[in-house]
């Protein structure tokens, strides 16, 4: 069963410029039976859906607020909370708790009751594996409860500034001071804590263009944050400097880094595996090449997603996703 939080997003996107993809408004009877996993999926529900009601980021922050939190325990004393936003990570121990990633900030209390199951040790780090909002809204409140937040330069520079994904017709203000990375590196850096040596390591642009993997290098197990969604067509923010070669550069590093014991953790979607990630790397090298082909031919976006270049792939894919098939094709089409 894929995980529950890309039931809600399958929908159709459609639009002539990928960088303004329009979204259709589900019908009434798939929203009535999926909005039970709003909380889990609302950063990328799109965005007509939202116009119904007001404001996206209000809603996106409102569903947080009733988000179940599920807890998988994995391996070397590193567990994974899923329901609010991004998977996130979390290294209990006597250095103080670890996390990977933090959610909505309307999920604090689902958040702090589920960390309060695993230890009680206090909060002492907070990793950001890029600059999204469902991977940093609960920045401000990890921080007050006592973490260092550490990431990538350009997901401070974009947090610090507004932004926007124009995909979903999105705009975020600057994130208040508590909520800004304190630690910041360009390339690499490594942290040791609670007997376990994380290797921090920045993507060149891929999803956007603060992604970074976080290796757990004692448990193997890796955090490929966004640059892997977890067997659906992914998102790329071409608006935050994404790009599909890079996508396919990342799970080629992320694959390199791994082996067959590595547990592989996606930015969404289920706990997966190398073999996993390698037939998700296959499928994206595979309609890059169809589509680039059709390009290089001459078709314009709309020939090129009449011949269907990812059909073969759609069966798996395509279910269950918040990106369908005709809107991978534009993303993929804006980038060859």
């Amino acid at each position: 069963m894929r995980y529950l939080c890309w039931t809600f997003l399958a929908s159709i996107i459609t639009s002539e410029d990928p960088m303004t993809i329009a979204t259709t408004a589900l019908s009434r009877r798939r929203f009535l039976t999926t909005s039970a996993t709003v909380a889990a999926a609302a950063y990328f529900a799109p965005s007509a859906l939202f116009a119904q009601a007001g404001d996206a980021v209000s809603q996106m922050r409102a569903s947080g607020a009733t988000a179940k939190i599920s807890t998988q325990k994995l391996r070397g004393n590193v567990s994974v909370l899923m329901g609010s936003g991004g998977n996130i990570l979390v290294l209990p121990g006597s250095d103080g708790k670890l996390l990977v990633d933090s959610g909505f900030a309307t999920s604090r209390p689902q958040i702090t009751e589920a960390l309060a199951a695993i230890s009680n040790d206090p909060i002492k780090h907070l990793v950001d594996t890029h600059w999204h909002f469902d991977h940093t809204d609960g920045n401000e409140w990890l921080h007050a409860a006592g973490a260092t937040i550490i990431a990538h330069e350009n997901t401070r520079k974009r947090l610090s500034t507004p932004q926007q994904i124009a995909a979903f017709n999105a705009h975020f203000p600057p994130a208040p001071a508590g909520a800004l990375p304190t630690i910041v590196f360009n390339q690499d850096k490594t942290i040791t804590t609670n007997g376990e040596t994380l290797h921090l390591a920045h993507f060149n642009p891929a999803h956007t263009d603060s992604d970074i993997s976080v290796h757990f290098a004692n448990a193997n197990i890796i955090h490929a944050g966004d640059t892997w969604f977890h067997g659906v067509y992914p998102f790329i923010d071409y608006s935050s400097g994404g790009n599909i070669d890079g996508m396919i550069a990342a799970t080629a590093l992320t694959l390199s880094r791994a082996d067959n014991e590595t547990i592989l953790i996606p930015g969404h979607g289920p706990v997966g595996n190398k073999a996993q990630l390698t037939a998700d790397h296959q499928m994206l090298v595979a309609i890059r090449d169809n589509v680039a082909a059709l390009k290089k031919q001459g078709k314009s976006v709309e020939e090129a997603i009449a011949a269907k270049p990812t059909a073969s792939f759609d069966a798996k894919y395509a279910t269950g996703g918040i990106v369908p098939p005709d809107t991978f094709t534009r993303l993929v089409y804006a980038g060859v």
